[in-house]
C-alpha cells in the first residue's frame, strides 16, 4: 500500500494507472475508519482493479472551528486497517495541498436548494464543503467508481445531483 500526500505524486500514479487501462475505485473518507468504511473498501475491491481511499479532514465543511479541532485524526490506525484490507493507495494530503491559496477566496461547489435543507439549515456551509472536496477528489483521482456510505442521506443526494 502506498500512502500519497502530494498532488504531483498522485497525478503520476493516476497517469500510469490510466495508461495501463486499470479500473480505479475511490472511497472518500475523513478518516477515523470503522466497519462501515471497511465494507465500502471491500465493495471497491470487488468492483475495480485499483482502490484509492482518501483520508482528508476538510476544514471547509466545519462551520465551527472547535469541531474541526476536535475531529479525530487517526491516520496511523486507519492505514493499518487499510493495509490489512490490501488497499492499493491512501491519498492523505495536507490542507495546504488541497487548498494551496488558503480558504479565503477559494472556489467552491454549491448545490442550490439541497445545501440549505434538512441538516444544511443548521450547518451553514457544511454541504458546500462536502460538495467541494468530493468534486476536487473526483477531479484529481478520476475514479471509474466511487463507493460512498448512505448514512447521510442529504450528502448522498448532493453527490447524485452532481452526477
Amino acid at each position: 500500500m502506498l500512502i500519497i500526500e502530494t498532488l504531483p505524486l498522485l497525478r503520476q500514479h493516476i497517469r500510469r494507472l490510466r495508461q495501463e487501462g486499470k479500473r480505479v475505485a475511490l472511497v472518500p473518507t475523513m478518516g477515523n475508519l470503522h466497519d462501515g468504511h471497511m465494507k465500502l473498501v471491500d465493495e471497491a475491491k470487488a468492483r475495480a482493479d485499483v482502490v484509492f481511499v482518501s483520508i482528508f479532514v476538510n476544514p471547509m465543511q466545519f462551520d465551527r472551528p472547535d469541531d474541526l479541532v476536535r475531529y479525530p485524526r487517526t491516520l496511523q490506525e486507519d492505514c493499518e486497517k487499510l493495509n490489512k484490507r490490501k488497499v492499493d493507495y491512501v491519498f492523505a494530503p495536507a490542507v495546504e495541498e488541497i487548498y494551496p491559496q488558503g480558504m479565503e477566496g477559494q472556489t467552491y461547489v454549491d448545490v442550490p436548494g439541497l445545501s440549505t435543507m434538512l441538516e444544511g439549515a443548521s450547518r451553514p456551509g457544511h454541504f458546500r464543503g462536502v460538495s467541494t472536496i468530493v468534486s476536487k477528489l473526483f477531479n484529481l483521482i478520476q475514479p471509474d467508481i466511487a463507493c460512498v456510505g448512505e448514512k447521510a442521506v442529504q450528502q448522498l443526494a448532493l453527490r447524485r445531483q452532481r452526477g
